[in-house]
């Protein structure tokens, strides 16, 4: 059998898009009894280096980590700029917007799912530049979209 595109022991992490962050963070954090985490906000394309549809994209979001076990919940307040996040929130309102696994390899990830015909959506460095996000736009076949979440080897 050949290796799967996306291995089940990597899924870490569920985002929801909210409106207002700060008001969801704070839910959250009674709902789990939990801190509120930092709200961090996203850099700019000059960082980021954030695509979208593979153009350049100054999309920025605020988001709020949850460590919950296995997996973190994050919180994303997108900006008004185009961006997954904000045409989520246009078509969808707040709710789940992606699942998240750990990839060794991006780029392999992504032509082992365009292989399905999931293509990619938008992506771009973490904040601190250790590593990279990748949304695929898995909606159509598996109802949800897909986050590859890749750290850099130092």
């Amino acid at each position: 059998m050949a290796e799967p595109a996306l291995k089940p022991e990597a899924l870490c992490q569920v985002g929801f898009i909210v409106k207002d962050i700060e008001a969801a963070a704070k839910k959250y954090a009674e709902a789990f009894g939990l801190p509120v985490p930092p709200i961090i906000e996203t850099p700019g394309y000059d960082k980021a280096k954030t695509t979208l549809d593979g153009e350049p994209s100054e999309a920025t979001a605020k988001l709020a980590f949850f460590q919950t076990g296995q997996l973190v919940v994050e919180l994303i307040q997108p900006d008004e700029r185009p961006s997954v996040w904000r045409d989520f929130l246009e078509k969808n309102g707040e709710g789940v917007h992606h699942i998240a696994f750990r990839v060794d390899d991006t780029k392999a990830t992504e032509n082992a799912l365009a292989s399905f015909g999931i293509k990619t959506q938008q992506q771009g460095l973490y904040t601190d530049g250790s590593g990279m996000y990748t949304y695929v736009d898995s909606a159509p076949q598996l109802g949800v979209m897909i986050e590859l979440l890749e750290n850099f080897r130092k």
